[in-house]
């Protein structure tokens, strides 16, 4: 069976992202895996096997604590624990490799440390990863990223099944100002902006037609930016309750683990951020 897992260290930004995972299980009825990962805080040449048991000990205080309170807040909730040592993020990605999610807790906008696991789990996982930020709770509006590519289309089918589930709004958007978000890389669209704007709201239609006629009641609007897509989204993210991207869009290097656009929302966007793989790998 599937399941959603969920990093959590005892801090305010893993209390966070607990409550939300704790959600997410709750409304897709499936287990909630929490994980704790402890790490021997000094240089491997210097091993006090006492001390790593305390630490290992700390370690699972700390991860029963977040079990009790998951399963405080959903009373029935099948909730599992995994400790771990070592890399967070590689831990989380051992643990999802069968999940619905990963959920991480992130700092404040603009404040996330190099390194952070926050921006590994996204970079390297294999399934969607949502990143909660402490921003309040909005009048629940999605966003979604959109720009015609592969990525466009996960990021919106995990989109209209969050605002299904939540019952929340749902607004997809096209910033088509930037070469690579071109359809078919036709640059010629730049030198026509009444083009540029028909030929992108066709794409940008075509791609949420599909997901309406899946989700009838979902409010779903659309919106065609003249603008870079980072800068269309994160403006849009101000509005958010949860904005959606693909790892990689049209615009992207393959062998960056994740696009420019994707990034930057992680580290600039005042609201959660859920991240999702291409499907194709």
């Amino acid at each position: 069976m599937s399941h959603v897992v969920v990093g959590y260290d005892g801090t305010a930004e893993s209390d966070r992202a607990l409550r939300w995972a704790v959600d997410e299980a709750r409304l897709r009825r499936l287990p909630l895996t929490v994980c704790h990962v402890w790490r021997w805080p000094y240089p491997i040449s210097y091993i006090d096997y006492e001390g790593v048991a305390i630490v290992r000990r700390m370690g699972e205080h700390l991860l029963d604590h977040g079990v009790a309170l998951a399963r405080d807040l959903a009373p029935g909730l099948k909730v599992r624990k995994r400790l771990h040592d070592g890399s967070a993020s590689s831990a989380l990605i051992h643990e999802s490799h069968d999940a619905e999610l990963i959920v991480v807790g992130s700092h404040e906008p603009d404040e996330m440390p190099v390194g952070s696991t926050a921006l590994r789990v996204p970079a390297q996982a294999a399934r969607p990863a949502v990143v909660v930020r402490s921003a309040a709770t909005r009048d629940g509006l999605v966003v979604v990223g959109v720009d015609g590519s592969a990525g466009a289309d996960a990021a919106l089918a995990l989109g209209f099944e969050e605002a299904a589930l939540r019952g929340w709004r749902l607004r997809a958007v096209y910033g088509c100002w930037e070469p690579g978000a071109a359809p078919d890389g036709d640059l010629s669209l730049f030198g026509d902006e009444e083009k540029l704007r028909r030929v992108c709201g066709t794409v940008l239609e075509r791609a949420v037609a599909p997901w309406r006629v899946k989700y009838p009641y979902v409010q779903a609007t659309t919106s065609l930016v003249v603008e870079p897509p980072r800068e269309a989204l994160l403006a849009a993210a101000e509005e958010a309750t949860l904005t959606v991207v693909g790892a990689r869009g049209t615009g992207a290097v393959d062998a960056l683990a994740l696009g420019a656009t994707s990034d930057a929302l992680l580290k600039h966007a005042p609201c959660t951020v859920a991240v999702v793989p291409n499907r194709d790998g």
